[in-house]
């Protein structure tokens, strides 16, 4: 270990090379419960491409394992220590390098926040359209690497559709370049789409080339109430099928409306089944909403109230962004489950979920990226009882079961990570593995990239 510190600090600025315990132990994992985490022989912060090159030609000379870290605020492990790794945390390339509005592009290094690339680029008359939970905190970088999704995504869609091209330094510190600036471009294999959620076991991303849009109109929403979430799920496909593209379809369960007035004493129904909330930025926001009112009506709704003006619009919106923290509040710890099924199995998921959590005597609630069928379900336990902790993790495998006998997916926007390992080969199969295990040898021949995630 001390070689491999000596020789890092060859090539790094003084600071660069964190070895204290005490501190590398807070670089050891993301948010994700249930995932284990080493301890790193180093954190390393770089500034610039070429100390990130210099990180990865000692690490390939001497075999240490590079796991590469954003802000930590992934979910499900792909960020944690392996033992006596180098933890590559690329939180100080936070630069805007470029913002072009003719072409409407944006050139970034990996360590920028995702909401403050939307602030820089808005002075332009632009956004990019991305926006996880965490967009305060989370990193292009990590967003990248995730293939993270949003709020947004059922109009504008997720990020792996805003990376146009990427600086990527390789396993052995070689730099490589992909994709282009240009609004096409076919030409040869899309690299830069097989990076985009690859988690850092390819490469290690330090600098990107997003799209960019002009900024929509204000948007408004609609608040229904339904009596179950099997009524809401009704809702959702008609909204879909009557030809509507929301810029927003966000549904929470009694759970969660529960565990968001307890935080926030925002007044929201408690006694309703679920909560479907319809955001419109279109010309005539009002009566998009008006029609939407009339599909959830004819689908059950209880109660129907559009939000009068932008301000109404945004509280609905805080209590959404509000839910995640406010179901790790009922027990202290939670376990996110991130599945993804076709729109017309949103009820039934829904409904198979609740009886997973009486089956297993869970609190688990529900919040789901609607309009395109990105549920949350959010198992609340306490981690200090092991009996309690076990029956958590046994409803989360049961959770994903059902999303595949729906014909879903494990993740649609969180990532595998460590947390999904095993259930990625029973989605993929064995044909699929073998090509992927021989990707990954081909960028990373002694498997020194972000070692044991993903597969």
């Amino acid at each position: 270990m001390s070689t491999l510190v000596s020789r890092l600090r060859e090539g790094l600025p003084d600071g660069a090379v964190l070895v204290d315990d005490d501190v590398t132990a807070s670089y050891a994992h993301d948010m994700a419960s249930f995932c284990p985490a080493g301890a790193p022989a180093a954190v390393v912060l770089p500034r610039t491409t070429e100390e990130v090159r210099h990180v990865l030609r000692v690490a390939h000379d001497l075999r240490v394992p590079v796991v590469p870290q954003g802000a930590r605020t992934g979910l499900s492990g792909a960020a944690n220590a392996t033992d006596g790794c180098v933890v590559l945390s690329l939180v100080r390339m936070d630069r805007i390098l470029e913002i072009d509005p003719v072409n409407r592009i944006a050139v970034v290094e990996p360590g920028v926040v995702n909401a403050d690339l939307g602030k820089a680029v808005a002075a332009h008359g632009l956004c990019y359209p991305p926006d996880p939970s965490s967009w305060e905190q989370c990193t292009i970088g990590g967003n990248i690497g995730t293939g993270s999704g949003g709020l947004c995504c059922v109009k504008y869609g997720v990020t792996a559709e805003y990376v146009l091209g990427l600086e990527v330094v390789l396993a052995d510190g070689r730099l490589l370049r992909t994709g282009r600036r240009t609004a096409k471009g076919v030409a040869g294999y899309d690299l830069t789409r097989l990076f985009v959620g690859s988690e850092g076991s390819l490469g290690v991303v330090v600098g990107a080339t997003l799209a960019l849009r002009p900024v929509p109109p204000p948007r408004l929403v609609l608040a229904a109430e339904f009596d179950s979430t099997a009524a809401a799920g009704e809702a959702v496909c008609r909204i879909m099928a009557d030809g509507h593209t929301p810029s927003m379809l966000e549904l929470m369960d009694r759970t969660t409306l529960r565990a968001v007035n307890a935080m926030t004493r925002m007044g929201l129904p408690e006694t309703t089944g679920a909560l479907l909330l319809a955001a419109f930025d279109t010309p005539d926001p009002a009566a998009d909403l008006a029609r939407v009112g009339v599909l959830c009506e004819e689908a059950g709704a209880s109660s129907v109230v559009p939000a009068e003006d932008a301000a109404e619009s945004e509280m609905l919106l805080a209590a959404r962004r509000t839910a995640l923290p406010a179901l790790e509040a009922v027990k202290g710890v939670t376990m996110i489950d991130d599945v993804c099924v076709g729109r017309s199995e949103l009820g039934a998921f829904i409904a198979g979920v609740e009886r997973i959590a009486a089956e297993y005597e869970l609190t688990i609630g529900v919040v789901a990226h609607a309009g395109d069928g990105n549920t949350h379900p959010t198992v609340c336990f306490d981690a200090r009882d092991p009996e309690e902790s076990a029956r958590a993790r046994a409803s989360f495998d049961a959770i994903m079961a059902l999303g595949l006998e729906l014909g879903g997916t494990i993740t649609g926007e969180h990532g595998v990570g460590v947390l999904k390992k095993e259930w990625l080969a029973r989605e993929l199969g064995p044909v699929a593995m073998e090509l992927h295990r021989g990707i990954k040898a081909a960028f990373d021949p002694l498997n020194i990239l972000n070692p044991g995630k993903v597969f």
